[in-house]
């Protein structure tokens, strides 16, 4: 949720858009739950009609723009009018996407007396049934982009996981009025006022186990934190390095030292001048596809009102390409030298001269800054760099499930690596660890969404 500042110019990292915070939909409600609604000020997108805009080379055939409205409804009707021929396939692509909304904002998935997931008979590779609804290679592609959100391909990507992030923008989508960084604080806020303790600028360097008990946390300053129960909002294979080789099993070692994680991204913050350069109410993605029409690639692009006057922020996602950062995998951040902040300025260069060709010339630009997966992953502590973490793909679905749950008693997880990535996706997991902590009965008891 964190945010940096620029040149005065405040940079998001990875909170862009949220979706489903209208009132009765599964963000709202948990917001409203947590107490911190009236402290994260927002605005709802969509209101023109467009929350994303898809722009497609004119080679790939694909009508361009696509446009993502609000409303599964008014999604469904673009796609009709896209693809007019493919109406009858879209009217049954759309068919689960209903569901995964109603279960999604009903909650079904934290309610339900077993562990796994309400829609678990959509953990199919969505490509699996897009072929078996002989979807044209062109329809895969827009219907694919969601999966890209969740850095997973469309022929891994479980239709579970696909449905519920498109669900949720299409439920409603809003944009902060405020730094990410003040979304932070309004959660470390709010666990203050319930008695919470939040420590900074302490590096936890062993999680104390006893027998395969959790005992608590030893600080690198030597201080010892006694705790029953310890939950771990990091990486799985984080809290693994924090766990001598006796206190967790070979095999439960094994599983989570081979998870595969998802991709890394590059981006580039831009100062733009914004009596040439609007703000743009919608978010634009640019889609790279192959001559079989999967998606290739994605960038993703947003204009938006700055602190200064007169300036406009551009900001610029896209994938981490992680061989052009290899040479400085063994180097920390702030210390790469010249040739890696070069190197990071000539590809945030190209990748602007690229963004000129969609909205017109930025004379004047100023590259506020860039980051690659490399500055993800010293900074957030992500292994690889990845952008989202544990990948929930099809092929991965038996190791990643209850993740949440480990092999050590009082030890679990939370967080984006649990579920599934995002706002949503974090506090879906989390809730997920209460229900573990608590067991379904008293969780239902106690906790009243």
């Amino acid at each position: 949720m964190r945010s940096y500042s620029r040149n005065g110019i405040d940079c998001a990292v990875g909170v862009h858009y949220l979706g489903s915070l209208d009132k009765g939909q599964i963000l709202r409600t948990f917001f409203d739950y947590l107490g911190i609604t009236t402290a994260i000020p927002v605005t709802r997108m969509g209101q023109n009609g467009i929350i994303d805009r898809y722009i497609f080379d004119s080679s790939t055939g694909i009508q361009s723009p696509f446009d993502m409205p609000q409303g599964i409804d008014a999604y469904a009707d673009n796609l009709s009018r896209a693809f007019p021929l493919e109406q009858h396939k879209i009217a049954k692509f759309v068919v689960p996407l209903h569901s995964a909304a109603k279960q999604l904002h009903g909650l079904e998935f934290l309610y339900a007396k077993d562990s796994g997931f309400s829609l678990s008979d959509q953990f199919e590779p969505l490509g699996n049934i897009l072929s078996e609804l002989q979807c044209s290679p062109e329809l895969q592609s827009v219907i694919s982009i969601p999966s890209c959100w969740l850095g997973v391909p469309l022929d891994d990507c479980p239709a579970y996981y696909h449905n519920m992030a498109l669900a949720s923008y299409l439920s409603s989508s809003w944009r902060l009025n405020q730094k990410g960084s003040d979304m932070a604080d309004a959660f470390g806020a709010r666990l203050k006022q319930l008695g919470g303790k939040i420590i900074t600028g302490e590096e936890i360097c062993k999680i104390n186990v006893q027998s395969r008990v959790v005992q608590g946390l030893q600080l690198k300053s030597g201080e010892n934190l006694k705790a029953s129960i310890v939950i771990g909002a990091v990486h799985p294979k984080l809290v693994l390095q924090m766990l001598a080789q006796e206190d967790v099993k070979p095999s439960y070692r094994k599983r989570i030292s081979n998870l595969k994680d998802t991709h890394g991204i590059f981006s580039a913050h831009v100062q733009i001048d914004a009596t040439t350069h609007g703000e743009i109410p919608y978010n634009i993605f640019k889609v790279d596809t192959d001559k079989r029409s999967n998606v290739a690639d994605l960038k993703y692009y947003q204009i938006r009102e700055s602190e200064k006057k007169d300036v406009n922020l551009l900001s610029i996602l896209t994938s981490g390409k992680d061989e052009l950062w290899a040479a400085w995998e063994q180097t920390r951040s702030g210390r790469r030298g010249e040739e890696y902040r070069a190197a990071k300025e000539q590809h945030a260069s190209t990748l602007i001269a690229e963004a000129e060709q969609l909205f017109g010339s930025f004379e004047g630009a100023k590259l506020l800054d860039a980051y690659t997966p490399l500055s993800i992953r010293d900074w957030v502590n992500s292994p690889g760099g990845s952008a989202y973490g544990v990948s929930r793909s099809s092929s991965q679905i038996l190791a990643t499930a209850l993740l949440n749950r480990t092999a050590v008693r009082g030890l679990y997880l939370a967080g984006q690596n649990v579920t599934a990535p995002g706002i949503i996706g974090s506090i879906m997991g989390s809730f997920s660890t209460v229900k573990l902590l608590l067991g379904p009965d008293e969780f239902n008891k106690m906790i009243h969404l």
